[in-house]
């Protein structure tokens, strides 16, 4: 799609852009001068200005657009004051886009008369996944009805052209294409990557790489220019907007300033680059063209000194604005969940054992029946299989191939999507395949899901269910049995359920729905239908449609003998998932002497419940069935340890598997790596002897 430039811009249009790029030279000038003041690391848009005010201007209040960190041009294009922008370069309390938590250009909106900017990280060509999981979800909203807009929304994903050899990206272009989303892939191309040249990252630019994703359309535009760039975003949003068509525009730009305040130029350019690249200086380029088509000088001059008085102005303003407040740092951790009590029928009269498995499915319809912004992708969930577990069978028939659909093997998009998909307002519930396979999704998981509600100051919390089938049984084998829960524990603004039955299974994912959070769904591939022996327990009366379990609330399970407990002679197991049938057919074995809890959730956690149990006790075992070093199990016992100290008659002890890497897939070496209600046994008996 290449760019055949035909309308003449208004001079309204060429003053504002000249307007705005004396402004952002204006800004990045004051910050050099007060390097002291501007201590935080921050970059500038130097060199970009044309490209980005170009795509500024086009937009409108129902778009998306994600700036990354070196478009303040493109903030300034459709609407922020410099003011704004600076309280959040100095970390002020007021910045309005995290309150003081991320760096300059990391922005937030929900403003709704500017397009809306979903959080995104500094972990560049990322945000691609979040902003195409927009994209999807506004194709989605309009398939189905759902939302009325006065202009077909367009989505923008700004990033430079050296980050498109990230691999996420490529699955962002790949969906994107597929799907024919309404996305524009704006590629900033300056030729650097910190200090990595073209010549050292990459075989082509943008624009020949996307060649080959079919359903892809591409342009190129001298980014310096900005009458080019107007009339180029001008046929690229108008495309968008009309054709609804994923397109990639490729802008060739300079980098005038540092890479950021941290990396300067003199530590990587030499004079001859930095020569190259003041000559096409987008501001210079701008004001040739107006004194050549009539516009006095003079006026210009005036423009000039009033950016540079309106930047000094904020500046003072901005540094004389308050820091945060000490007490903020813990503030939007977790959006409130409107989910905290028990409610609704557990076990209705004349009701019938469950399976699972099937606990998930009749869940997630009743929930897709009443709410028809919930929807269902990942690998092999689609109507033809229904999950390799046949975890989500029936439902793509009754949903259709738009609200339940297969997805390529891309954990990342898979995962990172519900971060743009949350933020139009919808809930997708997603699955990775095999918890051995989360791994390439972590990356978004970490950098854009976990922090968005914290450094967005609370307007864009991830509202999403991630099911993650776990475990090792029967044979499984390296790939597909492994226990994750600890790498994922570790992860600040997630939840994560570990159910063990039919009925908890069901109440949490309830939960899980209505939970403004992102919520990971770990479920014991060997509870799923009860085929392990001695778990038939996990089959459950169905709880009704309207039984919610809220997270957080441990229960106990089997109780221990009061009598025994007085006499300090009984222990308490804690555990989840599959250790809950280890811990009680070891149980059996101690007649009274041993408590058993099942934790249901790993976080939010229940230690008070633990706590209060532990200090009745004074024995403890943490049960699981990861490996044990630098385990979730072998924190927890810490923390038991910390808080009951003083009422334990022992250490708090842990079991878990054995620490090797991986599950051997002979059934004879998964035997010996695994606990059991044997070994559990063993060590029952051993620390009853305190």
């Amino acid at each position: 799609m290449e760019n055949a430039l035909h309308e003449k811009v208004s001079q309204d249009i060429l003053l504002k852009a000249y307007n705005h790029m004396m402004l952002a030279k204006a800004m990045a000038d004051i910050y050099e001068e007060n390097r002291n003041i501007c201590k935080y690391v921050h970059s500038t848009s130097r060199g970009h200005e044309a490209i980005q005010l170009a795509t500024a201007y086009q937009l409108k209040k129902e778009d998306w657009v994600s700036p990354y960190y070196r478009d303040e041009s493109i903030l300034l294009g459709i609407g922020f004051e410099p003011y704004q922008l600076m309280l959040q370069l100095l970390a002020k309390a007021d910045d309005p886009f995290s309150g003081g938590r991320s760096y300059y250009s990391h922005p937030s909106s929900r403003d709704e008369n500017k397009p809306k900017i979903v959080h995104q990280s500094s972990a560049t060509g990322m945000q691609t996944i979040p902003t195409t999981g927009v994209a999807q979800g506004i194709k989605y909203i309009q398939d189905f009805n759902l939302q009325e807009f006065e202009n077909n929304p367009v989505v923008v994903c700004s990033l430079g052209d050296n980050s498109v050899t990230e691999g996420e990206v490529s699955e962002a272009l790949q969906f994107a294409a597929l799907h024919q989303l309404p996305i524009i892939f704006l590629v900033q191309d300056n030729e650097w990557g910190i200090s990595v040249t073209k010549d050292e990252a990459r075989t082509c630019d943008a624009y020949d790489f996307v060649a080959g994703f079919t359903g892809l359309s591409r342009m190129r535009v001298d980014g310096t220019d900005f009458v080019e760039s107007f009339e180029a975003m001008k046929k690229a949003v108008d495309f968008v907007r009309t054709e609804r068509k994923p397109l990639v525009v490729c802008a060739k730009t300079v980098l005038i300033g540092h890479h950021t305040s941290g990396v300067r130029r003199e530590f990587y350019r030499d004079e001859e680059d930095l020569t190259k690249h003041r000559a096409k200086d987008p501001g210079e380029i701008l004001r040739k063209h107006l004194l050549e088509t009539g516009t006095d000088e003079d006026l210009l001059k005036q423009i000039t000194k009033k950016a540079r008085l309106e930047a000094e102005e904020a500046f003072e303003r901005a540094k004389n604005a308050e820091d945060p407040k000490p007490e903020s740092v813990m503030q939007h951790i977790f959006a409130p969940t409107p989910i905290t009590e028990e409610t609704g029928t557990r076990e209705p009269a004349n009701g019938e054992k469950i399976v699972m498995v099937d606990a998930a499915i009749h869940a997630i319809q009743e929930l897709m029946w009443k709410h028809p912004e919930a929807l269902l992708y990942g690998q092999d969930v689609g109507e033809r299989i229904g999950g390799v577990f046949r975890e989500t069978v029936t439902l793509g028939k009754k949903f259709g191939s738009k609200r339940v659909f297969n997805t390529a093997i891309q954990e990342a998009y898979i995962i990172g999507s519900t971060a743009g998909m949350s933020a139009v307002g919808l809930k997708p519930i997603v699955e990775v395949q095999f918890a051995d396979y989360i791994y390439p999704g972590i990356n978004q998981l970490i950098t854009e899901i976990s922090k968005s509600n914290y450094l967005s100051g609370g307007k864009f919390p991830v509202s999403n269910i991630i099911r993650v089938p776990i475990g090792a049984y029967g044979g499984g084998g390296p790939y597909h049995s492994g226990s994750v829960e600890s790498i994922l524990a570790n992860i600040k603004g997630i939840k994560i359920a570990y159910p063990s039955n039919a009925a908890d299974f069901k109440g949490l994912l309830k939960a899980a729905y209505y939970d403004p959070n992102p919520v990971i769904m770990l479920e014991h591939k060997g509870l799923y239908w009860s085929k392990v022996p001695g778990t038939e327990d996990a089959k459950t009366i169905e709880p009704a449609e309207d039984y919610v379990l809220p997270f957080g609330k441990g229960k106990v399970i089997i109780e221990a003998d009061k009598d025994e407990t007085e006499k300090g002679r009984t222990l308490l197991v804690v555990t989840y998932g599959m250790g809950v049938y280890w811990a009680k057919e070891a149980a059996k074995n101690f007649n009274g002497r041993v408590e058993v809890i099942d934790l249901r959730t790993l976080i939010p956690l229940d230690e008070e419940l633990v706590f209060e149990r532990v200090k009745a006790h004074g024995k403890c075992i943490v049960l699981t069935e990861e490996q044990l070093n630098n385990s979730f199990a072998e924190a927890f016992a810490h923390r038991i340890s910390k808080s009951c100290f003083k009422y334990l008659d022992a250490p708090v002890e842990t079991m878990g598997s054995l620490d090797v890497p991986a599950v051997p897939i002979n059934l004879v070496l998964e035997k010996e790596m695994l606990p059991n209600a044997e070994k559990l046994s063993s060590k029952i008996e051993e620390m009853l002897k305190y």
